[in-house]
């Protein structure tokens, strides 16, 4: 498994295609009031204060930065898939009670043309390519819409098919897009890296029957990177990590020949089961595969590893690809498609060789513990929930105690859209909702071991921003 083999697996043959709603068939039915959730923004946002609410906020400064598609529609077209919108990095800035908000767009090679034609046209996740479209290598449709962290002096902007994209923390101006290595250029580097409590960012380009497995430096420097053969040719968003091992899950939906969609070229194929990919960190040449019953996943929780080896992490489990293949792409159109929420499971890999699951009975998704835990010993998962069956998108935030089985969480109730918190140290978390009636984003800050007594202080924005997947904080 070669250079070329990754990129064409993981890149250009990772181009999906679905045909596109466009923008007078979406505005022809009437749209439900949780579409503006997946709203357009035409322009950055220039920086602006935010208005406080509620609460009085601890000493604490740093920054929430955030990522998520906010452009899906030019003229009468409009991108076939949630996840092919164009990528908005939010700066959430908090300095005790004084909050401040900036957005810029990432300034992507397919945002530059688009803006140019007035209309979509390159290939993504799920979306057709039209004409006009130029597509010379995976980075051309890149999106740069899904993940933000820092490493070193800037921000890196994350897409799972293609190149990080460089971006400067203070003004969020786009640097460029990032060749960690001349021969690795356009190589997939997933938009969930793992980074070590000292720095150390690791990460996965998924290339069909192989990985890329990166590893730089805590400023986000190359430092070495392999090909690993995969226990199966796994459609790949996350995997995670202990101190010592990398943890892939494949989940049984496999790449086959490359059709169009891109949907149509993975095949859901629960009889072959899921299987658990371990490798040694200093020796990737030491594997072990672990066997799972058949689940379909976007998001695991970190991992770590106990005195007798036994191996745990969380994740967000669907029984299958509906959601994936129907939910998502529905959501542009403002359609909402009934399916299965995630269920919050613990997989564990044992000596022995039995991996076995125990689910926490609670629906979830976007898992997340403190960056000072990361690949350590942990009890308990961040995450949102409160999913109910009239319509898409979570509603309330809550820590899962696997150690006393024990759930703390806070319904922000119906007219919020909830977006992922993540820990702000290990005593608070901080995230973003969408109030439906102020039509706002909001910001909210609560006290990680206290989170059904509701935010300890919560700010307004005079924006409705549309909802974003993932991102950090970093202290100031």
């Amino acid at each position: 498994m070669n250079r070329r083999d990754l990129l064409i697996g993981g890149g250009l043959a990772a181009l999906g295609t679905l045909v596109p709603a466009t923008a007078r068939a979406a505005a022809a039915v009437a749209r439900p009031d949780w579409t503006l959730g997946v709203t357009d923004i035409l322009d950055d946002i220039a920086p602006r204060s935010l208005q406080r609410i509620h609460g009085r906020a601890p000493d604490l400064a740093g920054t929430l930065y955030r990522n998520g598609p906010a452009r899906f529609r030019r003229g009468d077209s409009a991108s076939g898939h949630w996840f092919d919108g164009d990528g908005l990095v939010r700066a959430w800035q908090l300095r005790g009670n004084e909050a401040r908000l900036a957005a810029r767009f990432v300034d992507t090679p397919k945002r530059r043309l688009e803006e140019k034609l007035g209309r979509i046209v390159q290939p993504g996740f799920g979306t057709l390519q039209q004409p006009g479209a130029i597509v010379g290598s995976s980075d051309d449709t890149n999106a740069a819409n899904t993940h933000v962290i820092k490493a070193g002096n800037r921000l890196l902007a994350l897409w799972e098919a293609g190149s990080a994209t460089a971006l400067d923390p203070a003004s969020l101006e786009t640097q460029g897009q990032v060749t960690f290595r001349d021969d690795l250029k356009h190589m997939p580097f997933l938009a969930h890296p793992r980074i070590e409590p000292d720095g150390r960012i690791w990460n996965i380009g998924s290339g069909g029957a192989a990985v890329y497995v990166w590893r730089l430096s805590k400023h986000g420097a190359f430092e070495a990177g392999e090909a690993v053969k995969l226990p199966m040719a796994s459609y790949i968003h996350d995997f995670t990590a202990t101190a010592r091992h990398l943890v892939i899950l494949c989940q049984p939906w496999i790449a086959g020949a490359m059709k169009l969609p891109f949907s149509k070229s993975l095949t859901w194929q629960p009889e072959l089961g899921s299987k658990v990919l371990v490798l040694d960190k200093d020796d990737l040449s030491k594997a072990s595969v672990f066997d799972l019953p058949p689940l379909s996943f976007f998001h695991l929780g970190d991992a770590w590893e106990e005195k007798d080896g036994t191996i745990r992490f969380d994740g967000c489990f669907h029984k299958d690809v509906t959601f994936a293949v129907e939910g998502a792409p529905g959501l542009v159109e403002g359609r909402y498609v009934h399916v299965e929420r995630p269920e919050l499971n613990l997989v564990a890999l044992h000596p022995d060789g039995r991996a076995t699951l125990t689910p926490a009975g609670i629906t979830a998704e976007f898992p997340r513990s403190a960056p000072e835990l990361a690949g350590l010993p942990r009890s308990a998962t961040v995450h949102v929930g409160g999913y109910t069956g009239d319509r898409p998108f979570a509603r309330s935030v809550g820590s899962w105690d696997w150690v006393k089985g024990r759930h703390d969480s806070f319904d922000f109730g119906a007219r919020h859209l909830v977006e992922e918190f993540v820990p702000a140290g290990q005593h608070h978390l901080i995230g973003t909702t969408l109030n439906l009636d102020a039509k706002a984003t909001e910001l909210h800050l609560f006290d990680a071991r206290r989170i059904a007594d509701g935010p300890v202080a919560s700010w307004r924005s005079d924006v409705a921003l549309p909802l974003s997947f993932h991102g950090s904080w970093v202290t100031a």
